[in-house]
């Protein structure tokens, strides 16, 4: 397992530092720039905004010196926010997306595991129909469809929570079920699925042929096992849903990283959006490597290896 953890952390430097390079010069192929918004300044003062920030030097340089910045995990000046680096707006903004995420992860979790293993308990029945259909039908509407028909009904109508902001722990209650509704119908699929699978398997014949209950063949036996899949999507996920998701930090006004990167694309924040794609991708890559460890722990028949 070590061997193993080793490896991937050699592999995760490069795959990082092509992310880098792709993100850096495929932000200032895009038309713009970051002084575009800078009307009316006269052309000496541009001229020393462009060599404060380095943009008067040539690409190899100002790629030189990024790379240089993030050896020293400095993530450079922001373009738009004045006297503001990259680092402290994450810092800002990571908080908020991580209560977000946090939430909608675990809401996520308590609805769609449970869902789940309800529908493969009662395979074929009308419930289990029923469930899947409900996550069929979270899975087909989305964020920027369901996130304003929760507004209209309890934020303008019933008038029971907030509409939008930040604040209040009440502000985070309909943004957090706008995230988490695809990923519970998303988990409760592929719980049902898993154990499904794994119920058909002679170890569960076995287990019930010696007289186990139902509730313990379903729970120690099949949810173990069955629970892999749940596990192989909930890691990427979960990175995406601490990150913020763009389209709900937006419908809701939450100044998470979500907004924060598209202030940083609209502004030509080439600094912001640098940092911003590297947090992502590092939060990406080390959650995949966390489950493929949690793969190992939660089945004994996985080793990590030579072969």
């Amino acid at each position: 397992m070590l061997r193993f953890i080793l490896a991937r952390a050699a592999l995760t430097l490069p795959l990082i530092l092509l992310i880098i390079t792709l993100t850096f010069f495929l932000v200032r192929l895009a038309p713009g720039s970051p002084l575009a918004s800078e009307r009316g300044v006269p052309p000496e003062i541009r001229a020393n905004l462009e060599r404060y920030y380095g943009l008067d030097q040539p690409w190899y340089v100002q790629y030189r010196n990024y790379l240089r910045g993030l050896v020293r995990f400095d993530l450079g000046p922001s373009y738009k926010y004045k006297d503001v680096t990259v680092n402290d707006l994450i810092r800002r903004g990571l908080p908020i997306s991580a209560q977000l995420g946090a939430l909608a992860y675990v809401l996520a979790l308590l609805l769609g595991v449970p869902f789940g293993l309800i529908a493969a308990a009662k395979h074929g029945s009308l419930t289990d129909r029923s469930l899947m259909g409900l996550a069929l039908l979270g899975i087909s509407i989305p964020n920027f469809v369901l996130g304003p028909l929760l507004i209209l009904l309890f934020g303008l109508i019933l008038l029971w929570l907030p509409p939008a902001g930040w604040g209040d722990p009440a502000h985070i209650i309909l943004p957090a079920v706008t995230l988490a509704a695809p990923y519970v119908a998303y988990l409760a699929r592929l719980t049902r699925g898993g154990v499904l699978e794994v119920l058909r398997q002679e170890h569960i014949q076995t287990a019930r042929a010696k007289g186990l209950s139902e509730q313990l063949v379903l729970f120690r036996h099949a949810l173990r096992a069955g629970i892999l899949p749940v596990v192989s999507f909930t890691g990427p996920a979960l990175a995406f849903l601490i990150t913020g998701t763009v389209v709900v930090e937006r419908i809701f006004a939450i100044p998470g990283l979500g907004d924060l990167f598209v202030r940083a694309a609209f502004n030509r924040d080439y600094t912001l959006i640098l940092g911003i794609v590297l947090f992502v991708s590092t939060a990406l890559l080390t959650m995949n490597l966390l489950v493929d460890i949690a793969y190992a722990l939660l089945d004994p028949r996985i080793r990590y290896g030579d072969r």
